[in-house]
């Protein structure tokens, strides 16, 4: 029989057993379960009201705030497809993610109020334009829409498996933005995937969410509403590892998700010494991949509690993972080895390393990472060509190069276009990363292929150094020699104040070639 579960049945389920247990907190405000549910049922009867059916999509633009995981559970409820959206989009990304799936409605906070009021003509298929906060120019209000529509009827209707719950927009790496379709069924296998394998959770723990709703914290809000637990939203503007840690003492937070870039500077900061963090037990990450020199300085700093998850916005995070007491920086050689893969397959899912053409490889040999499972996206939408490409021979090709040991832990190198050709010989950036991260003076690092006369490609190291540090472009790549073979060392460095990053801590190494190739005829990928 196929899974007819509503994700956002759950949430009716923990305000059924934990009514007065505190669901959703920002600050000083708090909901329980029983307010919480209400306000979603309440919101989810006004959509329906309002002539949104199942199927529709209806988009989130706003940043965190406890009325995010309302509307998130309210469209769960009735069956429409929440389209997320980064709250840092400009207004002619915001109409893009509009247009694409034909959104019928927008969900924003007040302050993004003037710039959605300025594309609403070029967003034919949206008639509902919904505030987070005081309305104006036509908007109806959120709050006046849950008090108007409040029912006391549960609002899950019946779903089927591969009844779309979520259209997750990947970042554009290459090309516009596409729409991973996740299915109510694909995200039941996320939520059972979490709470087998990586954190046992229950209405003791408490969740503290750092990161964007509208990414990977949204994902790890789905089990935590499961069990039962709160999700407290971090009530700041921007990242603050000081406000993390008062946040973590304040609501004997138990557990967090964040990308490397968030743990490095979590970890780096002087503030956090001021607070009593002791009932943090498990910190996940995934996202982007983390250093070995960067991961032991955490662990160090906050003890064995770090997960690693390998996996991507079409299989959200379940691919791999490299458990907690897997974090071994005193063990032995193939131990300490094991702290820079990605881990091992997660429950339900099979890892096969592929080449161009499809043959499955031998353990040790690089190619493309595929995934297969419950978790593995319906496809892009509206995209047959991406589909069959991406999907082909049923499993997910994403796009990430590596290779499995013997044992069957997963190495995780490089993007397959991150990889660039020197000489005839193919160069994985990451692993130049890894030692030039191991002078005491970096702090971070890209190597990227820019252009050679000579050699078609060669790498360029950009690096940020630590504060009162100094290093010397010879100094760096004396540094490299020795380590590795001569046509993988950078040829040349560069010193910047800052990498650019996604706003979900990602390097962009796409604007770094972007730096050298600019004005290039020939353009490498």
């Amino acid at each position: 029989m196929p899974i007819r579960i509503n994700i956002g049945s759950f949430f009716t389920k923990s305000a059924k057993h934990y009514p007065d247990l505190l669901a959703i907190a920002q600050g000083d405000r708090e909901l329980t379960y029983q307010e919480a549910n209400r306000r979603i049922d309440a919101f989810a009867n006004a959509l329906k009201q309002l002539g949104i059916g199942k199927g529709d999509r209806v988009a989130l633009f706003s940043g965190n705030c406890p009325e995010y995981i309302q509307v998130m559970f309210a469209c769960f409820k009735m069956g429409a497809v929440i389209v997320p959206m980064n709250f840092r989009f400009v207004a002619n990304e915001v109409a893009y993610h509009l247009n694409d799936p034909r959104c019928v409605a927008i969900v924003f906070s007040e302050e993004n109020q003037d710039m959605v009021d300025s594309i609403r003509e070029q967003v034919p298929t949206v008639k509902h334009f919904i505030c987070l906060g005081k309305p104006a120019g036509g908007s109806l209000g959120f709050d006046e829409l849950v008090a108007k529509y409040a029912t006391a009827d549960d609002q899950a209707v019946e779903v089927e498996k591969d009844d779309l719950a979520w259209l997750f927009y990947t970042s554009g790496t290459t090309g516009r933005p596409k729409g991973a379709m996740l299915s109510h069924g694909n995200l039941m296998a996320v939520i059972w995937g979490y709470l087998a394998d990586a954190v046992p959770t229950g209405p003791q723990d408490a969740a503290l969410h750092v990161g964007a709703l509208s990414h990977g914290a949204g994902m790890h809000a789905l089990p935590i509403v499961a069990k039962g637990a709160p999700n407290i939203i971090l009530d700041a503007k921007s990242f603050d590892p000081k406000i993390i840690a008062a946040t973590i003492e304040r609501r004997k937070a138990t557990n967090m998700f964040m990308v490397p870039t968030m743990i490095k500077m979590f970890v780096e900061s002087p503030e956090i010494d001021h607070y009593d963090i002791s009932s943090l037990q498990y910190v996940a990450y995934g996202g982007s991949a983390m250093y070995v020199e960067d991961l032991r300085f955490a662990l160090k700093k906050c003890g064995q509690i770090f997960i690693q998850m390998f996996g991507q916005g079409e299989s959200p995070m379940t691919g791999t993972i490299l458990y907690r007491d897997e974090h071994v920086i005193d063990g032995t050689p193939e131990q300490v080895k094991r702290l820079g893969s990605a881990g091992t397959p997660r429950t339900g899912i099979e890892i096969r390393i592929l080449d161009e053409e499809e043959n499955e490889l031998a353990p040790g040999q690089m190619g493309q990472i595929c995934i297969r499972g419950e978790t593995m996206m319906q496809g892009y939408w509206e995209r047959p060509e991406e589909n069959e490409k991406t999907l082909k021979g049923g499993w997910l090709h994403t796009g990430d190069v590596g290779y499995l040991d013997e044992q069957g832990y997963l190495f995780v190198m490089d993007r397959t276009k991150d990889m660039y050709i020197s000489g005839g010989s193919n160069v994985y950036p990451r692993e130049i990363e890894e030692i030039i991260l191991e002078h005491p003076a970096v702090s971070e690092v890209s190597v990227v292929g820019i252009p050679d006369e000579k050699w078609g490609e060669s790498g360029k190291a950009v690096v940020v150094l630590k504060k009162g540090q100094n290093a010397t472009e010879k100094e760096l790549l004396d540094f490299c020699q020795g380590k590795m073979a001569g046509y993988k060392r950078p040829k040349s460095v560069d010193f910047v104040d800052a990498l650019p990053k996604s706003p979900y801590g990602k390097i962009l190494k796409r604007e770094i070639r972007e730096w050298y190739w600019k004005d290039q005829e020939r353009r490498v990928r």
